[in-house]
């Protein structure tokens, strides 16, 4: 294992332990392959600090002399720059708001697994072939009983399978929505959406919150004064906020729909994460809610496959009619996967162990920067940073990008022009722990140090 040390006369400490490393490779003294020690074992060695060696190994990282194996470490190479070998990635990513993959779901083998079963069915190879653009008749009647938890009534004709909540957000928008209309969404929301609205010609109308989510008069001066078409919302879990709309706003939200006949989108990817079941939306105003339900935030995004709840049948083949002209239909073997999931349990199970997994990486994240003023569900995988003065997000996010870790700033998610100064922090991409546990230590520390705030990143 290297012997850590650092080259004095480099331009600052953190390139003096790259250059002595790098120096150590070329010359034999570690061996490709090897396990490097641990960051804080790195930093007591030298007598820095722990910002100082993950700057240092993002920047190994970068000159292609260490690559992350999640789970096991940071290794030496095998093959350098120039030599082949494949491309490092960056040390901490907690940009990315996926999912923890729970000790007990090792998907590659559940994967396999379950795919072997869908094929060895008597009528597996079918699987292969065109499916409607409505999803199969099998995996819309599983979608409708997964659904039944949350949605009381729900029926198959009603549900269509699609390629994942972008697409279906993307299909519902070009079906309800024409060029110049409005939609109202919360001051932060989901990029996703805002990516909808650049690329059909829509106009966002922002909707004041709070710590409880949007404010109900908000979204009702957004109908009187400005014409809104149609309410996007996450009721649970809120990206990037965290907050969970109580049932009260749900009543309000909808009465005001149905008021000023506005369409509502529902999209509730976070809701299987919650130990209790919430009223939604779709239950209370079902002929003007188009529920959209992925994967991707209980399971794991790499299945594409969501369940859109339409206000009627002939909504959802009309819905299905948009999706044949872009996706043509969601991938058919995943859409089975999750069906047999579905009726097994084993999705259910799932989603119960990626929730007792974030409610571990929630302690963990309190653990460090419980004094820093930020809003987090204990069953949800990203936490909303909201920064003291003089702090700037993109600055800071700037910074922490620097030290080797990956945020999101405000900006991304903001429909108004000046939003609050907060950064997500998603705690479940991190391959383990140890990982979250030193990219959140680098962000406490840039916290502890608002003078950076006021010095510009170059």
């Amino acid at each position: 294992m290297w012997k850590p040390r650092l080259i004095e006369s480099a331009r600052t400490k953190y390139l003096g332990i790259v250059d002595a490393l790098e120096a150590d490779i070329r010359a034999g003294r570690v061996a490709r392959g090897d396990r490097l020690p641990a960051q804080r074992a790195i930093a007591e060695a030298l007598g820095v600090d722990l910002t100082t060696v993950t700057r240092a190994f993002n920047e190994a990282g970068r000159r292609g002399l260490v690559a992350a194996q999640a789970g096991r470490g940071t290794f030496i190479r095998e093959a350098m720059d120039g030599e082949g070998g494949d491309v490092a990635q960056p040390l901490i990513d907690l940009s990315m708001n996926i999912p923890p993959q729970p000790a007990a779901f090792d998907f590659r083998k559940l994967l396999p697994h379950g795919i072997a079963g869908v094929l060895g069915n008597a009528n597996g190879l079918l699987r292969l072939h065109y499916q409607d653009s409505t999803g199969s008749e099998p995996d819309r009647h599983a979608g409708a009983h997964w659904l039944a938890q949350r949605i009381e009534g729900v029926t198959a004709d009603r549900v269509v399978v699609a390629g994942g909540a972008q697409s279906a957000l993307f299909a519902v928008s070009e079906l309800l929505l024409n060029r110049g209309d409005v939609v109202a969404a919360g001051a932060m929301t989901y990029p996703g959406l805002k990516a909808v609205v650049l690329q059909k010609g829509l106009v966002v109308a922002p909707l004041d919150m709070d710590d409880k989510g949007i404010l109900p008069e908000a979204f009702e001066r957004a109908c009187r004064e400005r014409g809104a078409k149609l309410l996007y919302v996450i009721p649970s879990i809120d990206n990037p906020t965290t907050a969970t709309l109580p049932e009260d706003r749900r009543r309000a939200l909808a009465s005001i729909a149905r008021q000023y006949d506005v369409a509502i989108i529902e999209d509730d990817p976070y809701a299987p994460l919650l130990p209790e079941r919430r009223l939604s939306i779709a239950e209370l105003a079902p002929d003007i809610t188009w529920h959209i339900a992925t994967l991707s935030k209980c399971a794991t995004p790499a299945l594409r496959v969501a369940y859109v709840v339409a206000p009627s049948s002939t909504l959802a083949l009309r819905l299905a009619g948009v999706l044949r002209a872009t996706i043509l239909m969601a991938p058919p073997l995943m859409s089975a996967l999750v069906s047999r999931w579905i009726a097994d349990g084993a999705l259910d199970d799932l989603a119960r162990a990626i929730r007792e997994e974030n409610v571990e990486r929630q302690k963990l994240a309190a653990s460090i920067l419980g004094g820093s003023g930020y809003a987090a569900d204990p069953h949800g995988h990203h936490l909303w940073l909201r920064l003291p003065d003089p702090w700037r997000a993109a600055d800071f996010a700037a910074h922490a990008d620097r030290a080797g870790v990956s945020i999101v700033p405000a900006s991304a998610f903001a429909t108004v022009t000046n939003p609050e100064e907060a950064v997500r922090i998603s705690l479940g991409v991190a391959p383990d722990r140890g990982d979250l546990e030193d990219g959140l230590t680098q962000l406490a520390s840039l916290i502890s140090q608002p003078t950076l705030g006021t010095k510009a990143v170059v």
